[in-house]
């Protein structure tokens, strides 16, 4: 996916980084805007989103970042990977309830 961003960009690669950095707080805006809709907290639209559109939209997050850092490195998977296990390692056991809901 980054190649094809890279070859589809028109702009200096310093500016085509920082921009793809900046992409991620509009996609956790996305997931804002949604929880809000899921909610129904903006009385003007109601109900407007979702808890499948919340779920999609951090999946774009996810995504998004993940594209940013593989621009920052071509080590993305090793640096994530290792990320995830360092911050595994400070969550406690489980007391007999699931992480996963």
């Amino acid at each position: 996916m980054v190649r094809w961003l890279d070859r589809e960009s028109v702009l200096p690669p310093e500016q085509e980084r920082l921009l793809r950095f900046l992409k991620l707080s509009e996609e956790t805006g996305e997931v804002a805007q949604a929880v809000i809709g899921a909610t129904g907290q903006n009385p003007r639209k109601g109900h407007s989103h979702t808890w499948d559109d919340v779920q999609s939209e951090l999946c774009d997050v996810i995504l998004t970042a993940m594209v940013a850092l593989t621009t920052l490195t071509p080590e993305a998977r090793r640096v994530f990977a290792g990320h995830v296990a360092r911050v595994a390692a400070r969550v406690p056991p489980s007391q007999g309830r699931s992480a996963v809901r």
